[in-house]
């Protein structure tokens, strides 16, 4: 389903909006998502709710915590080999998925544009609002950029994304990790059937290293992970008229080992029960029973090249920031 919303810019018509992705689908999705997974031993929710307008808000307050390297770590990379990254692309289109802010996209737009190749850009998100806001902080500094923002799940929609120029989709942050290893094989399966010939993959990856530092990561001093980890209760209570008590639950975030991510969990401070009206549900919880709410794959490059591999893509670059802790590569079809 599409539903196009344009501007002028000066005698010609520019797309600004494409939706893929409806308000009912994201409604039909949660409820799914949270009956399904509320019914499993051991409970899980998917991380992608957490990220209403308050869930993005904290999370931007969280890549500004001392303690929360990745985002820092990636914009350094690309602020020192954008123009490379750019040149090495040959790509006129930058599509990002999971588009989000705009620091790491100007540096890469900024790239593009030094390479004298830029002429389109591309936002992907499941959030109309989160488009919109990219989409008017950017047309100031690039006005002669064409930008279609598109409002669709990236797990779900790849096939539909215009295909115009050469394009460069990056998918950035390291939200690669989110997926556990069949999903993201799936992905990665899904990025190379949609790339074209001379398209390209630029992908962010937050790599292996001390455990301590990577659970600090999500557990920061402040408490402000651990509200943001909640926040997917408070998504829940007024999306589907739950009753949950974000209170009643204390974040927990660990190292495993034999998975090599991190792992996210609510813990039930009290035993207790929860009602989720729309759903006609109810959940027990035992004092002390933990629900996963995210995992973060951590990885290798070796492992990063496998995983390419398996889906048709081959390793064209891979650029590290100085302290080694985040790698972003590019990848191209074979």
């Amino acid at each position: 389903m599409t539903d196009r919303v344009t501007h002028q810019s000066g005698c010609r018509e520019v797309v600004q909006l494409t939706r893929y992705l409806t308000d009912a689908d994201l409604a039909a999705s949660l409820a799914r998502d949270v009956r399904d997974g509320l019914r499993r031993t051991p409970k899980s929710l998917p991380p992608k709710y957490f990220y209403d307008a308050r869930g993005s808000a904290l999370f931007e307050r969280i890549t500004t915590l001392p303690e929360y390297y990745p985002t820092r770590a990636e914009q350094a990379i690309l602020a020192a080999h954008a123009a490379e990254i750019a040149t090495r692309a040959g790509a006129d289109t930058l599509v990002e998925l999971g588009s989000g802010s705009s620091t790491k996209t100007r540096l890469l737009l900024d790239g593009m544009r030094a390479a004298q190749t830029l002429t389109r850009y591309i936002p992907v998100d499941v959030s109309d609002s989160a488009l919109q806001g990219a989409i008017e902080s950017l047309r100031v500094d690039y006005p002669d950029v064409d930008t279609h923002g598109v409002v669709a799940d990236f797990e779900r929609h790849l096939s539909l994304l215009p295909r115009v120029g050469t394009r460069l989709v990056a998918f950035l942050g390291g939200t690669i990790g989110n997926l556990t290893p069949g999903p993201r094989a799936r992905f990665l399966a899904a990025c190379r059937a949609c790339l074209g010939e001379s398209d390209r993959l630029l992908l962010g990856t937050d790599l292996v290293k001390n455990p301590d530092r990577l659970v600090r990561a999500y557990d920061d001093a402040a408490g402000v992970t651990a509200d943001f980890n909640r926040n997917v209760l408070h998504v829940i209570n007024r999306a589907l008229d739950g009753d949950f008590v974000p209170e009643a639950f204390e974040h927990v975030a660990l190292w495993d080992a034999e998975h090599e991510w991190i792992e996210m969990r609510l813990r039930s401070v009290v035993r207790q029960r929860v009602r989720i009206a729309r759903l006609d549900l109810t959940v027990e919880f035992a004092e002390g029973e933990e629900m996963r709410t995210e995992v973060s794959a951590k990885f290798r490059r070796d492992g990063v090249e496998r995983e390419l591999a398996a889906a048709g893509l081959a390793l064209e670059a891979w650029w590290t920031d100085p302290a080694g802790d985040f790698a972003v590569c590019l990848a191209a079809p074979v």
